[in-house]
C-alpha cells in the first residue's frame, strides 16, 4: 500500500500497544503513548493547520515533516510507527515480566499468543477483512507488524537475559545490513537499495499474496518485519531501565539521554553507507528511530516525573488509554466528514483559508478527543 500522502499515512499507522497494570504504570510512559497516538487521530492535521497560519514559508519548511520521507531520509512522521513498536517492547517488560513471575513461562505464553492472534486478526479486519478475494487480502499491515513484533519480542524477552537480547538485536541489524548491502538482488545482478529493486521488494513479490509484480511491495512486508523486531527490543531495554528501582529518575534520564543521542549519531553515520529508509526498515533507520524514541522518553521522564510539569498531560492520557479503540473507530467512522457537519460548506467558505482548514481539522480532532474522554470517564478500555 502506498504511503505517498499524509492522509494515507494517517490511516496506515496503528497504536496497538499492550499496557501495564495500574500499579506499575509510569505516567511519562502513558503520556508518551498518547502523544504518539495524537498525531494519528487528527493531531497532525491540527498542527499543519497552525503552521498554515504563519504563511507559505512556514508551510514549505515544516509541512514535509508531517509526511513520510519519499525514500531515503528521516522526517518527524517517520518516527510515529517505530515509536509504537518501541513502546510495545517497553510494555513487554511490565506485562510479561510480571506474568512470568506469577504464572510461569507457560502462563506468559498464553497471554502472549492470545494478544498476538487478536491483534493480527484486527489488522486483517482493519484492511477490509475477507471481503476481497483471498489473494487480495492484506495479510501484513501495520497492526499485523505490531502483532509480530509483540510475539517475537515477547519470545526473546521470556528466554533471554539483557545481554542475550542485546546480542540478538545486534545480530539482526548486522545480518540485515549485510544481506541488503552486499547480496545481489535477483534479476538485477548487483546489490540494490532503490525503490524499483531491493531485497524487500523481491521477497514480497514472491511470498506475499497480492503482490505478484516486482515493485508492488508492501512497506509492512515480510523481510522488513525482521529488523522491526530489533526496534521492539530497543523498547525492551528502555522498559528494563525504567523498571529498575535501584536507579533514581535523574540517573534514568541521563542514561536515556546518552543512549538516545548515541543511537541517533550512529544511525546517521551508518546511513552514509546503508541509507536511512523507512519503507525497508534499514538497520540505520532502526537506530535513528530508536534513538529519537529514547530521547522522547527521556524528555517526558524529565518533564513529567522529575520536574512534575503535568498541567498539559490529561488529553494525552485519555488518548493513550484507548489508543486501539480510537484508531479502529477512525477507520469505521469518517471523523473528517462528521466535522464537516459543524464547520464545512458555507462556514468554511466564510472563514476562508487557512482559518477554514484549521477549523475543519480542529473539529475532527475534537470529536476524537471527546470520544476518548467519554470512554476514560466511564472506565471503558479496549484490552486484548
Amino acid at each position: 500500500m502506498s504511503e505517498s500522502s499524509h492522509n494515507e499515512t494517517q490511516e496506515n499507522q496503528a497504536p496497538a500497544s499492550p499496557v501495564a497494570t495500574p500499579q506499575e504504570r509510569i505516567l511519562s510512559v502513558d503520556v508518551l503513548r498518547g502523544f504518539d497516538m495524537f498525531w494519528l487521530v487528527g493531531g497532525a492535521g491540527l498542527v499543519l493547520g497552525i503552521i498554515k497560519l504563519f504563511g507559505p514559508g512556514a508551510e514549505q519548511l515544516l509541512a514535509p515533516q508531517l509526511e513520510h520521507a519519499e525514500w531515503e531520509g528521516f522526517h518527524f512522521y517517520d518516527l510515529i510507527f517505530p515509536l509504537f513498536v518501541y513502546m510495545i517492547g517497553m510494555s513487554l517488560t511490565f506485562s510479561l515480566g510480571r506474568l512470568q513471575q506469577q504464572k510461569g513461562t507457560w502462563g506468559a505464553y498464553k497471554r502472549l499468543l492470545r494478544r498476538f492472534v487478536l491483534m493480527f486478526l484486527m489488522g486483517v479486519f482493519y484492511y477490509g477483512g475477507m471481503q476481497h478475494e483471498l489473494q487480495d487480502v492484506r495479510w501484513l499491515g501495520v497492526l499485523q507488524r505490531l502483532a509480530l513484533c509483540y510475539l517475537f519480542g515477547g519470545i526473546i524477552y521470556l528466554h533471554f537475559k539483557p545481554r542475550g537480547m542485546a546480542i540478538i538485536c545486534a545480530a539482526i541489524l548486522i545480518i540485515y545490513w549485510l544481506w541488503l548491502s552486499f547480496v545481489p538482488v535477483p534479476g538485477v545482478g548487483h546489490p540494490s537499495l532503490t525503490w524499483e529493486a531491493n531485497w524487500a521488494a523481491y521477497v514480497d513479490s514472491i511470498l506475499l499474496p497480492g503482490h505478484p509484480h516486482y515493485g508492488t511491495w508492501d512497506p509492512e512486508g515480510l523481510l522488513s518485519t525482521i529488523p522491526s523486531v530489533a526496534s521492539c527490543l530497543l523498547g525492551v531495554f528502555a522498559g528494563l531501565l525504567i523498571k529498575d528501582k535501584s536507579l533514581s529518575h535523574g540517573k534514568k534520564f541521563i542514561y536515556l539521554l546518552v543512549a538516545g543521542t548515541a543511537m541517533v549519531i550512529l544511525g546517521f553515520l551508518w546511513g552514509l553507507q546503508f541509507p536511512v529508509i523507512k519503507r525497508v526498515w534499514t538497520s540505520s533507520y532502526v537506530l535513528v528511530a530508536g534513538g529519537y524514541s529514547t530521547l522522547l522518553l527521556a524528555f517526558f521522564l524529565l518533564l513529567i516525573d522529575i520536574l512534575k510539569i503535568r498541567f498539559w498531560v490529561q488529553p494525552f492520557i485519555w488518548i493513550g488509554a484507548n489508543s486501539l479503540t480510537i484508531y479502529m473507530a477512525r477507520n469505521i467512522v469518517d471523523f473528517n466528514k462528521v466535522g464537516d457537519c459543524f464547520v464545512g460548506g458555507s462556514v468554511r467558505n466564510f472563514l476562508g483559508e487557512p482559518l477554514g482548514y484549521l477549523a475543519h481539522v480542529t473539529a475532527s480532532f475534537a470529536l476524537s478527543l471527546l470520544l476518548v474522554h467519554f470512554l476514560y470517564k466511564k472506565k471503558i478500555f479496549l484490552r486484548l
